[in-house]
């Protein structure tokens, strides 16, 4: 079970065996309301929709906003005031460095935070994803968070877009059961120690392999 539906994410089949059986629905707003840890576990393997493009989500990276000092709530008030404000299963989209925007689902448990959406592997819209990019290479349309924003248009105009009402913009369940690896964070200075970066196992989809056989082992939300 495990092995073919990892090899129905490889070959992007899983969008259109879902659709087939009618069996995925949208995630609801229950599914965001917990910690961002197991959030961002639990979402690997879960398809992006939005509008016309859809992608399996093969890379997250889970951010907590007390204490985690990668987490733009540990220095931004207005982050902070976006906790508040917003209910879980926002989408919190910021502009980084000045050159791609990110795509992050807000958390609201008994831990808050934020899950990153890092990479995915396209299953619909892949010719509109390639024309967004000018790129061909469908392993390179959507392997890392400013090139998947890219590849499904997403901008600042998103922020706080309710992810939990629309099927036009959400989140679909995962189909079956697959492997996550835990590893750490890539791309930030602080707290980057923390194996808080969740891939799908041997995806060719993630913007940067496991660097470590230790993730598998430090998963700290893995389920027996």
């Amino acid at each position: 079970m495990r092995n073919h539906a990892s090899a129905l994410l490889q070959t992007g089949k899983v969008n259109q065996l879902a659709v087939g059986t009618g069996r995925v629905q949208m995630l609801g707003r229950d599914f965001f309301e917990r910690d961002p840890l197991s959030c961002a576990r639990d979402l690997v393997g879960c398809e992006l929709n939005w509008n016309s493009c859809a992608g399996v989500i093969v890379e997250t990276e889970a951010y907590n906003a007390i204490g985690d000092e990668a987490c733009h709530c540990f220095v931004r008030p207005s982050t902070r005031a976006f906790v508040e404000r917003n209910h879980a299963g926002a989408a919190y989209v910021y502009f980084n460095y000045g050159v791609h925007w990110m795509l992050n689902v807000l958390v609201k448990g008994n831990e808050n935070g934020f899950v990153l959406i890092r990479a995915l592997e396209p299953t619909r819209g892949i010719a509109l994803m390639r024309k967004r990019r000018d790129v061909h290479d469908v392993h390179r349309l959507c392997s890392g968070p400013g090139k998947l924003t890219q590849a499904l248009a997403i901008t600042g105009r998103h922020d706080e877009l309710d992810l939990c009402v629309n099927e036009n913009h959400c989140f679909r369940e995962r189909l079956q059961p697959i492997k996550v690896i835990a590893d750490e964070r890539i791309g930030i200075r602080r707290s980057a120690h923390l194996p808080w970066r969740f891939t799908l196992r041997d995806s060719a989809h993630v913007s940067r392999k496991v660097r470590s056989s230790r993730g598998q082992s430090r998963d700290p939300v893995a389920k027996a």
